[in-house]
């Protein structure tokens, strides 16, 4: 009898000790560093067909005839149809002329294939528009046609309207479209009919009507409300390798993307080219998504816009030529483009850039508060660049604060000599860049808490986890990005922003995975990692709480059996993160101290994120198959013991 109760008070016992090191201490009474509203935002390139064909609404692919290895690129043309260019739009002087095809029964016309197919809804109405005029100052009949090409149907068209252009004068005409299915790969087409006299066409265009907030020039409603849901802080664009351009001759250039869309001139995407393995030689940048839409959109979902511009670097990983980059005493402009940005952004509108943006719309300013220069640049080439620009924004902005780069790395060589170099600069943010595969995400818990203080603040400005072999979006890699971000969380004192990247990919146009938001031309599905995204913006909180387990930060430290976690204060809120990345359920016990003798702790609720595959995510079939849902979490008092099952991301809520 008393070997049996010996050997039982062992497991027993046994239990108890394995228990504890998952007892979790928070300490009330000693409330952190406030978490900062920019601390969860989103990153914004033009990669994987993410703007044209992607979030903004433009249909048309080449609507202004400009692809400069063929104008009609993206068109079929039938009958008489000629490209000139002496057109109205100085930035875009390509055109298009159709002229009788001479026989009664014959037809002149185009069709656009727009990108991989044009996507329509019945019951839905789209706008088509065009700048046109008849030469000879006469009139002219078009008819505008939403054609489904693989119809089994007598007639292939979904709805027409015809549209009557009339005089010598460049006019915009525009006709409202109603199809009668939907279809995902419809067909734009434009027939000479009627009067069939000579008529120019320029910036030819076709927009859903129903946009993100109703912007004529506007953005895909489904896309935009998936960056509206995030509730980001910060808003970083346009890149990214685009801000730099294989050549600096196609850098993003942000004076080019504002004004008239109609004379916005194009530009060539680096990410056209970068892959031969995904490689997509009609992929160019319109502009009708530019710097005017960036702010409006930052305005509308409630966050910071970061512009990041041009340090006068081309790509240094495809240019080991140094004269492929701007001089050190030749960086005037590019430090003006830098000085009349703000001014674009925040200037008074008697102000020339200013004015522009109130002529586009918004006399109010912007307020921009944050300006990044240069993107993933390295070594003495970047620093000796970015210096003069320091002291010019200083001296004319001093209160814009300046992100700084440590590289396209988290760590080595060209890391450890940017960071010191950063400090020296003054730079207020240090842009940090890791795409890297599990087993650094599991290590890299503890990252942020010996970084100097007194430095500059960290920017993780493109992060990911890139699953070794499996560089997909699955809910494995999510659940190491939700490990990884309570670090970020515990160190908001250092840490002040962070957006994952890349942002949007279409299932047919994507040249780099995994990505945030996958769509097509209809649908849209918010993978795993965003669904990690959006519980840490929604349950972001004030004040950073201590949380330790066996006096050490819950990192996934060695003796943590795969633990993280972190704690926030939220008013009257408590919000506790844990993750689990074992594959065995954990016990934990959450035991709060430092609150007031009369002060009761209750548990509200908890949200739960997990899959049954790990190697799974949603998909635009089943967008709602990763999602987080409730689970029973009540009682009340100072400790509050749960299992936490494997593989998974917990957010308790707490009250007082």
């Amino acid at each position: 009898m008393i070997k049996r109760f010996f050997v039982v008070a062992i497991l027993f016992w046994g239990l108890i000790l394995h228990a504890q090191p998952h007892r979790m201490d928070i300490d009330l009474g000693k409330v952190g560093a406030p978490i900062q509203e920019t601390m969860y935002g989103i990153f914004f390139e033009d990669i994987n067909f993410a703007a044209d064909g992607g979030l903004y609404a433009e249909l048309v692919k080449n609507r202004s005839f400009e692809f400069p290895s063929d104008p009609l690129q993206g068109w079929k043309a039938f009958g008489s149809v000629k490209v000139l260019e002496d057109g109205p739009f100085d930035r875009n002087p390509h055109y298009v002329r159709l002229s009788d095809p001479g026989h009664s029964h014959k037809w002149t016309g185009l069709d656009n294939e727009g990108f991989f197919g044009i996507g329509l809804k019945k019951g839905e109405t789209y706008r088509f528009s065009a700048w046109a005029r008849v030469p000879d100052g006469g009139t002219a009949d078009l008819r505008i046609e939403l054609v489904n090409t693989a119809s089994a149907g007598e007639r292939d068209f979904l709805c027409q309207q015809n549209l009557e252009i009339s005089g010598g004068e460049w006019k915009k005409y525009q006709v409202i479209l109603s199809p009668s299915e939907t279809i995902d790969k419809a067909v734009l087409r434009i027939f000479l009919a009627g009067k069939r006299n000579t008529v120019d066409l320029e910036h030819v265009s076709l927009f859903p009507t129903d946009t993100w907030m109703g912007h004529e020039n506007g953005l895909r409603k489904d896309l935009a409300q998936a960056l509206y849901d995030l509730h980001p802080g910060i808003f970083r664009f346009p890149g990214g390798c685009i801000v730099e351009g294989t050549e600096l001759e196609t850098r993003y250039n942000w004076k080019n993307s504002i004004g008239p869309v109609e004379n916005r001139p194009l530009n060539q995407n680096r990410w056209q080219y970068t892959f031969a393995y995904r490689f997509f030689p009609d992929y160019y940048q319109s502009y009708g998504l530019g710097f005017y839409e960036f702010f409006l959109l930052s305005e509308e979902i409630g966050s910071e816009p970061l512009p990041i511009i041009s340090v006068g670097l081309a790509c240094q990983f495809q240019n080991d030529d140094v004269s492929a980059h701007v001089p050190v005493d030749e960086l005037q402009p590019y430090i003006q483009d830098a000085l009349d940005l703000i001014e674009f952004a925040n200037g008074d509108v008697s102000t020339k850039w200013g004015g522009l943006r109130a002529e586009m719309g918004h006399p109010a300013p912007f307020n921009l508060k944050y300006l990044g220069i240069g993107n993933e640049q390295w070594d003495k080439l970047y620093t000796e660049r970015l210096e003069p620009f320091v002291k010019a924004l200083r001296k004319e902005h001093p209160e814009i604060k300046i992100v700084g780069s440590s590289g396209p790395g988290s760590e080595g060589d060209r890391f450890d000599y940017l960071w010191p170099e950063m400090r020296r600069l003054g730079a207020d943010l240090v842009d940090e860049h890791f795409y890297r595969p599990e087993k650094w995400f599991l290590s890299q818990g503890n990252r942020y808490d010996n970084y100097d203080r007194k430095g500059p603040k960290v920017f993780a400005g493109e992060y990911a986890c890139h699953g070794a072999g499996k560089k997909w979006n699955h809910f494995h890699a999510s659940l190491l990005e939700a490990a990884f971000m309570t670090g970020l969380e515990r160190n908001a004192d250092i840490v002040h922003m962070a957006t994952y990247a890349p942002l949007f990919a279409h299932v047919e146009g994507w040249q780099w995975r995994p990505d945030l938001i996958w769509f097509d031309n209809l649908r849209s599905m918010r993978t795993a990692s965003w669904q990690v995204q959006h519980l840490y913006g929604k349950y972001r909180g004030e004040n950073v709480l201590p949380l330790t387990m066996g006096g050490k930060p819950v990192a996934g430290n060695p003796d943590q059996d795969g633990l993280f976690a972190s704690a926030v204060k939220d008013g009257d809120k408590i919000y506790v993160k844990v993750i689990n990345t074992s594959d065995s359920p954990r016990e934990i016990e959450l035991n709060f101290s430092g609150q007031g003798k009369k002060e009761t702790i209750k548990a509200i609720s908890a949200e739960v994120l997990s899959s049954a595959a790990l190697d799974e995510d949603n998909t635009l079939d089943l967008p709602q198959k990763i999602v987080p849902h409730e689970v029973p979490f009540i009682g009340s008092g100072n400790a509050f013991p749960a299992v936490i099952p494997p593989y998974t991301f917990t957010i308790y809520v707490l009250g007082k």
